[in-house]
């Protein structure tokens, strides 16, 4: 069984910055693509970055310049550093594995338990 556990969420300020972990408790890491994803209250789940094994990036427009998604596979591990947050950026955040189908991320069925970010001066 697949285990993600996500970490490095919390409660920032405007303009503030947060990075969240994703730990992924088999090698099998390296070969899956990897996807954050967010949730806000009354929201549908969005793509918020996605990266190839390879390390090729994709960021949902409302994120670009200020998030980064990362990986070391040597660790079994993805990031998403975000920063100069806004409250809009409040939700749950969820990191998964997934595949790309052309340039588009596909997400399997490899999800974390999500981890809070609140952004509110």
């Amino acid at each position: 069984q697949v285990q993600l556990v996500e970490s490095g969420g919390g409660l920032v300020q405007p303009g503030g910055s947060l990075g969240l972990s994703c730990v992924v408790s088999r090698t099998i890491f390296s070969t899956f693509a990897m996807g954050w994803y967010r949730q806000a209250p009354g929201k549908q789940r969005e793509l918020v970055a996605a990266i190839t094994r390879g390390g090729s990036t994709i960021y949902a427009d409302s994120v670009k310049g200020r998030f980064t998604i990362s990986r070391d596979n040597g660790k079994n591990t993805g990031f998403l550093q975000m920063n100069s947050l806004e409250p809009e950026d409040t939700a749950v955040y969820y990191c998964n594995l997934g595949y790309y189908s052309g340039t588009t991320y596909r997400p399997r069925d490899y999800w974390g338990q999500g981890t809070q970010v609140t952004v509110s001066s």
